[in-house]
Formats: C-alpha cells, structure tokens, sequence
C-alpha cells in the first residue's frame, strides 16, 4: 500500500491535459482555457461619461457659479456629432461617447436648468467623471491565459472584447462500470441476495459536477468475459472509472482481466480508511481508476481521487482544502491507515462532531455528514475540544 498523498502525486504525474477544441462563447461556461485569449477591440471604446448630467469644457467653469447654454444630447447608443464650443454645455448619460471639446463631466445633481441655458455648481477639473478610452482593456491585450477558468465574470470580459468562439481543454468523458451478480439497476426486481446498483448514479453525478462528460456502461456481471467486454465499450473514454471488484476473491475478475487486456497498474492500494482498494493505471491509451464497492468509500475516494484526476485531465490543479476546526466530540486512537471520519461540522461553533455510524456501507451516514475529519496513520486519541483538520463536503 502507498499513502494518499503519494497516490495523488501518482496520479498528478501519469495523467495528461487533454487536447483542445473550438467552442462558441455561449457554450464556454465553466470550461478552461487552452490559449491566451487576446481583445479584438478596446473597451470602452471611447471616452464615456460615468455619470449621468451635462458635458462641458473644463476651462468654461471658475470658481463658483457658471452659466452655460445647452446645445444636444449625446445618449448611450447615439452619440451627437456636434463639437463643443466656448459657453456650451451638452446633456449626456452613462455610458454615453464624450463629445468633440468636452472634457469633463458635471452630474446633473449640480446642475440647475433654466430654458436653454444651465447653471452648474462645480470647479474645473478636467477629466472628472469621464472613463477614458480603454480604461479596461485595448485591442491586443493578454485578458486570459491557459488554464483560466471561464466563470462568469470572466464570459462578460470575453464578450466585451469582441470573443465568439474560443480555444479551450476538451472536457473529460468518463465511463462508469459497475461490477458484480449481485446488483441490478434502479427499478428492476431484486432478488432476496441482490442489491441496488446505487453508486453509478452518484459517480455519474460527480462527474458532471466537476466538469467531466459521464457516460455509464452497465453491470459487468462476475464472467470473464463481460468484464472483458465491458472493458472494451469504454475504449473511447477518456478515464474508465470501475466499482467495485477490486478483491481477491474467485468471482473478482477486474483486475485479472484488466492485465490480460495489456493494462499497467501505477499503484494497487492506498493506506485509507474507507477505501483501501483504490487502484489507478491505464489501458489501451485511457486512464483506469478503480474505486471500492462500498458507497461511501467509493464516494470518499472519488472526492479525493477522482476529483484531481479530473481537474488535470482538464487543464487544472485540484487540490483538497483543509482547515482547522475543534473537535465536539472525542475520538479513539486511530489505526494504521489514513482515516477519514464522516462529521457534523458546526460554523457557528467551530466545533466537528463525529458520526455514531462510520460504517463503509452506510450511505445514510455520509449524507448526513457535512464534512470529513482527517485523521494521521497512527494518530493518538483525541479528546473533545482538540484541534483536527477537516475537509468540507459539496453538500450542506
């Protein structure tokens, strides 16, 4: 067995950013750059008022009161033509072109109207409530690098450059395989020995949660054979995730098979608890991780394993976060592995509260919890109110 952290450095160096593709701008969210992305244009493209009120020519005001006659409007969308002259003044709004000779901005709550002339309370200070030309970016302007993600924020920059299509890392697809006589799908009849195959559904989700492309291929039954034909339908993936049949046992054909096939294994089990019989390699051009059959440590395993393994596929680095909290509850001495202990963690408090029930086929216990507790190979016991590190779950 190795430990987690040299499981995910395993991971981090075999797997690949995969290729690029052109994608239409409205269909980039949540994706990752594979280019720079310079701006077509300059935002904003001229120099606009910020403030809704009236243009003029900073040299017209003194020192007090001015008067000024009014001559048009320049509007958002339609910008006048007419120059300004000595004496004028010309009504303008957000967002509006500055016209020609105008050089400040005076905001109408300064400005009393009287017919076709105004009298405007302020000082000369050229520039003042006008965004220069450019004031966000110019055209041939670096807005983005590779492995930028594209959240929102970031699509409004793009659009405003003049971007429709961009460059980005090709999103992972992911085939998920269940293993095993004893499930059956959702809605079929059990028999008395028989489970429901539950974890597919919840891979497949977290999947599409980070950014992957899930497709799932069924059941491979305890045969040789459809373990070896389910195998080969995920050829055009690019990550085959497996669930269960990582064991020993006489109908454990996974990973005999996955050998016959011409697959190389990076490492067979990791030193955690749940989810020792993690297993990682690749076949035939794809990446292949294994995942326990237990629900919440193949769930467990995806967050720490699955999850990176996605975010370098994509062009990213996904690190786990883990914080300081205190313990509301004590907690036995730990064993040789890794443990990770399903928790309540209260932010009003600060305190995490181990779950009664940690046991790996007790899915009730991981929707429950709200974070996990991290706990050292060989740790001692901790008593209530020692500090211990967790990480937050997705859900509340």
């Amino acid at each position: 067995m190795i430990s987690l952290d040299t499981a995910l450095r395993t991971l981090n160096d075999h797997i690949q950013t995969l290729g690029a593709e052109r994608v239409p701008l409205s269909a980039a969210a949540g994706r990752i750059l594979a280019e720079p992305v310079t701006a077509l244009r300059t935002q904003p493209p001229f120099a606009a008022s910020a403030m809704d009120g009236y243009a003029v020519r900073a040299s017209d005001l003194g020192g007090g009161d001015t008067c000024l006659t009014t001559v048009g409007e320049s509007a958002a969308g339609h910008a006048s033509s007419r120059p300004l002259g000595a004496g004028e003044a010309m009504r303008i709004s957000t967002g509006a072109p500055i016209p020609s000779g105008a050089d400040q901005v005076v905001i109408q709550e300064n400005v009393s109207l009287q017919d076709d002339r105004i009298q405007l309370r302020d000082r000369s200070s050229p520039g003042n409530n006008i965004r220069p030309a450019g004031t966000d970016f110019r055209a041939g302007d670096t807005l983005l690098t590779p492995g930028a993600p594209l959240t929102p924020a970031a699509l409004s920059l793009l659009a405003s450059a003049g971007l429709t299509e961009l460059c980005l890392v090709r999103r992972p697809h992911v085939a998920i395989l269940s293993t095993g006589d004893e499930l059956v799908e959702p809605g079929e009849a059990t028999r008395p020995d028989q489970i429901i195959n539950s974890l597919a559904p919840a891979v497949a989700a977290m999947v599409q949660n980070w950014g992957g492309v899930p497709r799932y291929i069924g059941i491979a039954r305890d045969t040789p054979e459809d373990v070896r034909n389910k195998i080969a339908d995920a050829s055009e993936a690019d990550i085959l995730v497996t669930i269960g049949g990582a064991s020993v046992g006489d109908h454990d054909h996974l990973r005999t098979v996955f050998k016959e096939m011409g697959g190389q294994t990076y490492f067979e089990k990791i030193a955690v608890k749940p989810g020792k019989p993690t297993w990682f390699g690749s076949l035939g051009g794809h990446w292949v991780l294994g995942l326990p059959g237990n629900p919440v440590s193949a769930m467990v395993m995806a967050l720490l394993c699955l999850k990176p393994a996605l975010a370098r596929l994509s062009g990213t680095r996904h690190e786990t976060v883990f914080v300081t909290a205190e313990l509301g509850g004590a907690l036995p001495a730990n064993g040789p592995r890794e443990t990770f202990v399903r928790a309540r963690f209260d932010p009003a408090t600060g305190l995490t509260s181990p779950l009664t029930n940690q046991d790996s086929s007790a899915a009730s216990a991981l929707v429950a919890a709200n974070c996990l507790i991290r706990r050292p190979a060989d740790a001692k016991a901790a008593p209530k109110g020692a500090s211990t590190e967790i990480v937050l779950l997705d859900h509340p």
